[in-house]
C-alpha cells in the first residue's frame, strides 16, 4: 500500500439486537485506525437512536454514522425532519442516496448542514443489478449525476463499493474529487471487496458489518484484518 494511503475502519452494526451490538463496540472501541461506527435502520428502529447514540458513546467518542438504507429517498420537504430527528439523537454524521433525484438530494444536503451534520453521498452499491447495465433499474449515468451534483453542492465524502473498483476509478478519472475527499467503503469480508485495488483513493474508510459481527473474537478479527489489508498483496 502506498505509503500516502490513509485507511481506517468502520464497523457497521447492523443487527437488532443492542447487546451484540455494544460486544462489538466494546472489543474494538481501542483500535488506533478506528474512524467511526456505522449504525442503521435495524437499531435504529428497534431501540431509537438516541439510545443507541448513548451505548456507543459509553466505549467512544468517535463519529456516529447514520445509514438509513437509503436515506434521501423522499420528497425535498422531509429533509429537515430526517436531519433535525439525527441532530436530537447524537448523530454525527448521515449518509444520504440521490435515487430521488436531484431537487431531493440537494434539499437534504443542505438540511444536514443546517444541523451541522457531515454529509456522505452515496453512488453505487456494492450488489450486483444495481444499475441497468449490470440487470438493474437505475440509469448507468446515475453514479455520475450524483457524484458531479454532490461536488457541486461541496461534499466531500462519498460511498464507493468495494467490490466495483473498475466503476469507481471510471467515475473519478471523469471527476477528480482533490486529495482531501474521503471514501466510506463497504464490502470488505463477507462481500469479498479487495482494498489494494483502489490505489486512486488516499482517504480509504473501510465498512465492515456481517464478518465483524459474527467473530468471536471482534478485536482480533479487526486486528487481523488490518494487519492483512496494511501487508497488502
Amino acid at each position: 500500500m502506498p505509503p500516502a494511503k490513509d485507511f481506517r475502519w468502520i464497523p457497521a452494526l447492523d443487527c437488532l439486537d443492542l447487546q451484540e451490538a455494544e460486544r462489538v463496540v466494546a472489543a474494538v472501541a481501542g483500535h488506533e485506525r478506528l474512524y467511526g461506527f456505522k449504525v442503521g435502520f435495524g437499531l435504529g428502529l428497534a431501540h431509537g437512536l438516541p439510545a443507541v447514540v448513548e451505548m456507543i458513546r459509553r466505549h467512544s467518542d468517535r463519529p456516529v454514522i447514520y445509514d438509513h438504507q437509503k436515506a434521501g429517498t423522499d420528497i425535498p420537504e422531509t429533509g429537515a425532519l430526517f436531519a433535525r430527528t439525527l441532530k436530537l439523537a447524537g448523530i454525527d454524521e448521515a449518509i444520504l442516496f440521490g435515487q430521488a433525484g436531484p431537487a431531493t438530494l440537494e434539499a437534504w444536503i443542505a438540511a444536514l448542514r443546517q444541523e451541522r451534520l457531515k454529509v456522505i453521498v452515496g453512488t453505487l452499491m456494492t450488489h450486483p443489478a444495481f444499475l441497468q447495465a449490470e440487470g438493474g433499474f437505475l440509469a448507468d449515468a446515475f453514479p455520475e449525476q450524483v457524484f458531479r451534483l454532490a461536488q457541486a453542492q461541496g461534499v466531500g465524502a462519498f460511498v464507493v463499493p468495494l467490490t466495483k473498483p473498475a466503476l469507481v476509478q471510471q467515475l473519478l478519472e471523469r471527476h477528480p474529487a482533490g486529495p482531501d475527499a474521503e471514501f466510506y467503503s463497504p464490502g470488505f469480508g463477507a462481500q469479498g471487496g479487495d482494498p489494494q485495488a483502489f490505489p486512486f483513493v488516499r482517504r480509504h474508510y473501510l465498512i465492515v458489518g456481517r464478518s465483524l459481527l459474527k467473530a468471536a473474537d471482534p478485536a482480533a478479527w479487526l486486528a487481523d484484518a488490518d494487519r492483512r489489508v496494511r501487508a497488502g498483496p
